[in-house]
């Protein structure tokens, strides 16, 4: 980025800012990038393709001026490519409304910290949201009864013991897969699941709905890949179904990802994933 200017990273920056500001849940980092362009004029220069990444250039800048952000702890991008601002972030915009200043004391705090080169963590970052994208195209493509079989080993993976999953031929109901906290069941208390695929978005009415079915030593668990709609994700955390937990995909994934080793080889082959290592000169 030698031949950009300070003021201009700090003005792409500040356009980031912008498109993420009214966003508390994020955006994915194509839609934010997408959205640049129709947010401040760029040249012809920036819009050009980088022989380096095989990017636009902007979107280039933007990506290596957004890591010492990062790591000012002013904005958070997931494993799965989500960028989100926290609230040091929105303090920092408040106290920098220069854009140079903005964008230098994010350099300052980076260099404290002598995290890794930028090109290198940008090119991890791209790998990642790469993945994410692939893993959420596998998930869609999966038959329902898979997502049921994956539910009921993570299960097992975590220590619960599933003594039910609902076959191919039924109708599907409220309950997906059943599994207690004891090998046989003795102490009475049980974990009631539900899949949610190919579909909309879980409402708070649907919440509402499987919440009926569970009995008093029942817990719950929604797995959705469609995800939920923010109304019922508020429900959700606030304690209003405290017996109920909510599963998207990311959720799903994160469990996976941790209890992965502990799963079946034949189970591991819905969703296989391996381990690739980067550079890190992080301290």
């Amino acid at each position: 980025m030698s031949n950009v200017t300070i003021k201009r990273v700090g003005e792409l920056l500040r356009c980031v800012f912008e498109i993420l500001w009214n966003k508390p849940d994020g955006l994915s980092a194509k839609e934010v990038l997408s959205l640049i362009p129709g947010s401040i004029q760029l040249t012809e220069e920036e819009l050009k393709y980088s022989s380096i990444t095989n990017l636009p250039r902007y979107e280039r800048i933007v990506r290596l001026a957004s890591i010492p952000i990062v790591h000012a702890g002013w904005l958070i991008k997931t494993e799965q490519g989500r960028w989100y601002i926290t609230e040091d972030g929105y303090q920092a915009c408040r106290k920098f409304v220069n854009v140079q200043d903005f964008y230098k004391e994010s350099m300052r705090l980076y260099e404290d910290l002598r995290q890794s080169p930028a090109e290198s963590i940008m090119v991890l970052e791209i790998a990642q949201e790469m993945a994410w994208v692939q893993i959420e195209k596998h998930f869609r493509q999966l038959h329902h009864t898979k997502l049921q079989s994956m539910l009921a080993e993570l299960l097992r993976a975590m220590d619960y013991f599933p003594s039910w999953i609902a076959p191919p031929e039924k109708s599907r109901g409220n309950i997906d897969v059943i599994a207690f906290v004891d090998p046989i069941g003795a102490k009475g208390r049980r974990i009631i699941a539900q899949v949610k695929h190919k579909g909309q978005a879980v409402t708070l009415e649907g919440v509402r709905s499987f919440s009926s079915t569970l009995g008093s030593n029942d817990y719950g668990i929604i797995f959705s890949t469609g995800g939920f709609t923010n109304e019922a994700m508020r429900a959700v955390a606030s304690g209003v179904f405290d017996k109920i937990t909510a599963l998207d995909t990311n959720a799903f994934f994160d469990l996976w990802k941790q209890y992965y080793s502990q799963l079946s080889q034949e189970i591991r082959h819905l969703l296989p994933l391996k381990s690739i290592y980067f550079l890190s000169r992080d301290p």
